[in-house]
């Protein structure tokens, strides 16, 4: 579905990225990590095409692809679900927008304003907005912030259901590593200035408490990486 082969990426005189090489399969849920500031929205956004100025090829193999930001981007004069129909291109099968919002724990706000929603929920327009595309490549940037520790373990655990049920793929770049060893398939680290790929990692079904253990030896910033606490609302 995607193959990343990323020699050098260049930004404001500096390289961020360099030597990162990795694929994604169907049905696979990935985690980037690696610390702040070291580059995981740049990977992202070289992957989806929408920055093309880096030594190196990407090569995409889907139809469609969902996308959901590190800000929610509602349009605030729009409801709910016309924030989520919106996306959906003409002349497609609408999309079963209760069924989303239910899906992102958000039942009966359909016809509630941006303005009405807490950032937590906001968050979860734009997950549910993503998936109302059918996604085949599913592409989240800190997806799980703002949420309580078991709302978004929960949505984790439901998002790697979806990934099996469907054979979509999906990356997110997180600072979350508790909660992404627990849906997450594959962990890619990146590390260093400027950021590599310092480890691609097979996460055994469930999670593995010794495996955690070892990644925060080996990587100095993941002791900081916990499950976040916020607003379940």
């Amino acid at each position: 579905m995607l193959e990343v082969d990323i020699i050098r990426k260049q930004s404001a005189g500096r390289i961020v990225l360099r030597d990162v090489a990795f694929s994604i399969r169907r049905g696979e849920v990935v985690a980037l990590l690696g610390p702040s500031g070291a580059g995981k929205t740049t990977l992202l956004r070289l992957l989806l095409g929408l920055d093309d100025g880096y030594e190196g090829r990407v090569r995409r193999d889907w139809r469609s692809v969902g996308v959901v930001f590190q800000e929610p981007r509602l349009l605030p004069w729009l409801t709910v679900a016309e924030n989520i129909r919106l996306v959906v291109p003409d002349g497609a099968k609408p999309p079963d927008i209760d069924g989303l919002l239910d899906s992102v724990r958000l039942g009966g706000a359909g016809a509630l304003r941006p303005g009405q929603l807490s950032v937590g929920m906001a968050r979860r327009v734009a997950l549910a907005r993503a998936l109302a595309v059918a996604p085949d490549l599913l592409v989240l940037d800190e997806p799980f912030a703002s949420l309580d520790a078991r709302l978004g373990a929960a949505l984790a655990d439901w998002l790697a259901g979806w990934a099996r049920d469907t054979g979509a793929a999906v990356i997110a770049a997180t600072h979350d590593l508790a909660q992404v060893m627990r849906a997450a398939s594959r962990l890619l680290i990146l590390d260093g200035v400027p950021a590599t790929l310092h480890a691609d990692v097979t996460v055994p079904d469930g999670g593995d408490a010794a495996l955690h253990a070892r990644l925060v030896g080996q990587f100095g910033f993941l002791t900081g990486m916990q499950t976040t606490t916020g607003e379940q609302t």
